[in-house]
């Protein structure tokens, strides 16, 4: 497989035989332009059929994991109905093609995680966080429902009252407090995560590769049970990037103040 031609948005090594380590690595604290939005749900399909991986791991580089979708991709979405089209597509992709990818994913999340970067680093198999990582399901804050991964695990991770706290209100979970109510596997301290997550990828390459791969693919059913609901999310997400919310969301993310939505309130 050349990831590096395919899917050019990140950079790869391979630290174990058997490991493929995918790494965000670009500028605005890793965040995910139009092309790596395209990449972050394409790349699965290629590592689900590497004979050469057994476990693949997703990481940030520098001071954060990923800051989310782009300036530039928000407003593409805002104002072109064929972009919001085509990344609510790749959204969709996404979800599912980390959910069936037959190989274990390992993430490992340090210091600021949300939009795109943040689906796969919670629908990975195994989740690590930094103590210090701040991760934030930004869509209301925005303008927008909070739609492609929020509906399909965060309730199942930390139940209905967790999950719709702090998908309504944006709140920030620190890694300490994302393990304690369940929404990560394991929280390390912050120079710890990337080491811990090659332990962990190490651990799962100790076991058989067919059992772990059942296991994931029967434990993801859960995920699966969930398409209804995500199908409506996703869709109502969407929705809201044609609708005024929005445009206030984002002027106020680049100009650093609240936000003063002014959208209809009746549904």
């Amino acid at each position: 497989m050349d990831y590096e031609s395919d899917y050019p948005s990140f950079t790869y090594d391979r630290p174990r035989d058997g490991v493929l380590r995918i790494t965000f690595d670009g500028p605005g604290l890793n965040a995910v332009d139009v092309a790596a939005h395209r990449d972050i749900g394409d790349v699965w399909l290629a590592v689900d059929r590497d004979p050469d991986v057994q476990v693949a791991i997703l990481q940030g580089a520098g001071k954060g994991f990923s800051a989310g979708g782009s300036f530039e991709l928000i407003d593409g979405m805002i104002n072109d109905y064929e972009i919001r089209t085509r990344v609510m597509r790749e959204a969709r992709d996404l979800v599912w093609n980390v959910i069936n990818c037959s190989k274990p994913i390992v993430s490992a999340i340090h210091g600021p995680a949300v939009g795109a970067g943040l689906v796969a680093g919670l629908l990975a198999d195994v989740s690590i966080a930094g103590r210090n990582a701040r991760i934030i399901d930004g869509h209301t804050r925005l303008g927008v429902a909070a739609g492609d991964h929020a509906a399909v695990c965060w309730p199942l991770l930390v139940g209905m009252a967790k999950a719709k706290y702090y998908l309504l209100t944006c709140d920030t979970l620190s890694g300490e407090e994302a393990e304690r109510i369940g929404l990560v596997s394991l929280c390390v301290d912050d120079d710890r995560v990337h080491d811990e997550a090659l332990a962990v990828a190490d651990k799962l390459m100790s076991v058989s590769p067919s059992a772990v791969r059942w296991t994931k693919h029967s434990l993801n059913h859960w995920y699966r049970a969930a398409g209804p609901a995500f199908d409506a999310s996703l869709a109502l997400e969407f929705y809201g990037f044609g609708g005024p919310d929005v445009a206030e969301g984002l002027a106020s993310h680049r100009e650093k103040r609240a936000a003063n939505f002014t959208g209809p309130t009746s549904e």
